[in-house]
């Protein structure tokens, strides 16, 4: 992963980023230790599953450490009063019409970082996000999707 990559976030995935961090540097490594303390207090490492299991959590905290730390690090936050309900753009929450299942949907165009689509948060780097972004209300988006073409039209744009 190139240490140089910029990351498009707005200003709340910042700070779910920064309390996940927070947390990680704190309470997780604090949990951690404990349990590496009682392993170690049963003795022979060769054969101790316990401390097999808290070092593996160990290193997996401390490189979800390094990568929030490089994401924070490279991150271009969004400015709030620079988003344009005029078209779609990163921050913009967009309502939407989908035609394949006659519904209306409201995504939240973040970057990849904060990406979450059990939330409708679609990434501005994802197939939809990608057709989105520079449309405006009444306009008719193709995307192509795995299994076909998605068909959406713009209903709404709003910060």
């Amino acid at each position: 992963m190139s240490d140089s990559k910029k990351y498009i976030m707005t200003a709340e995935g910042v700070k779910k980023l920064e309390d996940e961090l927070e947390y990680l540097k704190t309470v997780k490594r604090r949990e951690i230790t404990e349990k590496i303390k009682v392993a170690l207090s049963y003795g022979d490492l060769s054969e101790n599953s316990e401390y097999d299991e808290a070092k593996n959590e160990q290193a997996f905290v401390e490189g979800r450490i390094v990568q929030l730390e490089n994401m924070l690090r490279n991150a271009n936050v969004v400015d709030e009063s620079e988003i344009s309900v005029e078209s779609v753009s990163v921050g913009s929450h967009v309502k939407v019409k989908d035609y394949e299942f006659d519904e209306e949907i409201e995504f939240h165009i973040v970057g990849s970082a904060e990406a979450d689509p059990l939330e409708n948060k679609i990434s501005n780097e994802s197939p939809v996000g990608k057709a989105l972004i520079g449309k405006k209300i009444g306009d008719i988006v193709d995307v192509p999707v795995p299994d076909g073409v998605s068909k959406f039209a713009i209903l709404d744009i709003r910060i």
